[in-house]
């Protein structure tokens, strides 16, 4: 009786997904100062051409799981779709963090009847060909973050302040070919 070795099981491929997550972790880890420009650049590249989990891996593997800030206690709310449609409005609690993902589809987060009771809220974006669009009341401000990417595509006619005793919303956006619309609500 011949015995053969047994054969490696092959590496499991990434996805897209997998490859803009790991994106999008890097990005946070440059805004957050933990690399540079230089290294941000060379690991996103690094990550869209990787073809396996191993290969995202080792991009994201000196970084550590990412900290949460201190209090944040409260799960984040996490919208994805690929060419859906998904309005998150009327009365609900916003958490400190809210992933917003979209291929072609199309993700309304409507603030004005929101109970918020943080006053920093972060909102991470990453849209294909889709569009995010965020609408928030008198008095709160958003700020674009400095890791964001394609800022031609994201258009803000919010306030960058918010007034004393009102949330302060972060945006870290990652549009491709889509688009990240904010607006202010309007008085009354």
């Amino acid at each position: 009786m011949v015995r053969t070795a047994p054969q490696a099981a092959p590496e499991a491929r990434a996805g897209d997904l997998d490859r803009e997550a790991v994106a999008d972790r890097l990005r946070i880890a440059a805004g957050e100062g933990r690399i540079d420009l230089a290294e941000l650049e060379e690991r996103l590249e690094l990550a869209f051409a990787a073809r396996t989990y191993r290969q995202l891996d080792v991009l994201v593997a000196d970084l550590g799981p990412r900290s949460a800030p201190v209090g944040a206690d409260d799960e984040p709310l996490v919208l994805r779709t690929r060419m859906r449609h998904i309005l998150q409005k009327g009365v609900w609690e916003v958490p400190r963090r809210i992933v917003a993902e979209t291929g072609m589809g199309l993700i309304v987060l409507d603030f004005t009847s929101a109970v918020c009771p943080h006053r920093e809220v972060t909102v991470e974006v990453a849209c294909g060909a889709g569009q995010v669009k965020l609408v928030v009341p008198q008095g709160w401000g958003v700020r674009i973050d400095r890791s964001s990417t394609n800022t031609g595509q994201i258009v803000s006619k919010a306030r960058t302040e918010a007034e004393p005793g009102s949330p302060l919303v972060t945006l870290i956006g990652h549009p491709r070919s889509g688009y990240v619309r904010i607006k202010q609500a309007r008085r009354g």
